[in-house]
């Protein structure tokens, strides 16, 4: 039995896959299995990840018909053998001392999951690095900030997740989040490491840029936590949509490089969001942080 189950759901993600893969394989911690989990990608993801992964007898190349990355993530509920399952998204990659943390951090430790610090990039760049969690995840402080981030930084114990039930496969946006409030709701205990562990690709084509999405899965987890007799508060909600209108200014910026000749098709409209976003990037965060908060 392999320490983890690396679960590595993929769509169309042929420009990305090969730096996930390869920041795996550059693991300092290297007692792990991979499913690869594609989900009916019709570029070259398949092709990239069964060449970078048919020399190495820990990877195994699965399939799912495209029905997202929840019934992608669930498949480790039937096929993962390891005792710790690991997420990593296919635009994302790992820190190379990642595992070996993780590894530590379980032998020590009695918590069901853990995560830790993201580095937020876009592609080209390192950004921001988010703050540090120490301590166990609350629901309160999940809804106002979601440490967590990405499924790229989640770990969890085989026995936890198999008792989670998985992901609900007929959310598409923040399916993680319903997932998280499930989890901690029935008890158990998500803890944050002060490391930087993961970084975490920003798209403008990415699940995470459909903002109106992300609010409507957003709501479904609020029901789910309606059922543990939580109720996000003001200052909670304020705090997302402040995450929401800082989102939406990195992808401008993103926009704008993807092709400025459609980002100023609008000339007008390009323009003021292109210099909200500009900014935003130069404002002092202590400002930023009450500006997007009113």
């Amino acid at each position: 039995m392999p320490r983890f189950s690396v679960v590595i759901p993929c769509f169309n993600a042929e420009a990305t896959i090969a730096d996930t893969i390869e920041s795996l394989l550059a693991q300092t911690e290297q007692d792990w299995e991979a499913l690869i989990i594609d989900d009916g990608s019709s570029d070259d993801t398949r092709l990239i990840a069964a060449s970078m992964a048919g020399i190495d007898l820990r990877f195994r190349l699965m399939k799912n018909d495209g029905v997202g990355p929840s019934a992608a993530r669930n498949m480790a509920l039937a096929e993962a053998d390891g005792e710790i399952i690991a997420f990593l998204d296919a635009d994302d990659t790992w820190h190379p001392e990642k595992l070996a943390m993780l590894d530590a951090f379980f032998e020590e430790e009695t918590a069901d999951a853990c995560f830790g610090r993201v580095t937020l990039s876009d592609g080209r760049t390192l950004g921001t690095l988010s703050g540090p969690y120490e301590g166990t995840l609350t629901l309160e402080v999940l809804f106002a900030e979601n440490p967590v981030c990405t499924m790229s930084n989640l770990a969890i114990r085989l026995e936890s997740f198999l008792s989670s039930g998985g992901f609900n496969a007929e959310i598409t946006h923040n399916a993680d989040l319903e997932w998280l409030v499930r989890l901690i709701g029935d008890g158990a205990k998500v803890v944050g490491i002060d490391a930087p562990l993961v970084t975490y690709r920003s798209s403008p084509s990415g699940l995470s840029s459909d903002v109106e999405g992300m609010k409507a899965g957003r709501a479904m987890a609020l029901i789910s936590a309606a059922r543990y007799g939580f109720r996000s508060s003001a200052e909670s909600e304020a705090a997302y949509l402040r995450r929401l209108a800082a989102r939406a200014l990195r992808l401008g910026l993103s926009g704008c490089a993807t092709s400025p000749a459609g980002w100023f098709s609008n000339s007008l409209r390009g323009t003021r969001i292109l210099a909200a976003a500009l900014l935003a990037a130069v404002l002092p965060r202590q400002l930023r942080n009450v500006l997007f908060s009113r």
